[in-house]
């Protein structure tokens, strides 16, 4: 099963990630250092993150995955540093 999750801190942030093993421990390569600076010392004590799977599939391609995994984050915005933690595919704001 291949799926794509979303990961949720305690501060709201979102980061959408795919998991090609369905691997139960598997929560991202989020960039730790950019996380951190959102976090208190005190707050990095007691820490819940939620992940939920928002797709899967057991017949997609990994390429079918990669496409999937960047049209969740454009929609969920997740690359909108204001909304989650995401890097790629870079947020460019609409302008109207």
């Amino acid at each position: 099963m291949k799926i794509i999750y979303k990961i949720t801190y305690p501060n709201g942030k979102i980061y959408i990630g795919k998991d090609l093993t369905d691997s139960i421990n598997y929560f991202g390569s989020a960039d730790s250092q950019l996380i951190e600076k959102d976090f208190s010392r005190e707050e990095r004590r007691d820490f819940i993150i939620r992940k939920e799977i928002i797709w899967e599939s057991d017949t997609a391609t990994d390429q079918e995955v990669n496409r999937r995994e960047v049209e969740l984050i454009r929609e969920f915005r997740s690359n909108d540093p204001a909304v989650g933690y995401n890097q790629w595919p870079k947020f460019k704001m609409n302008r109207v």
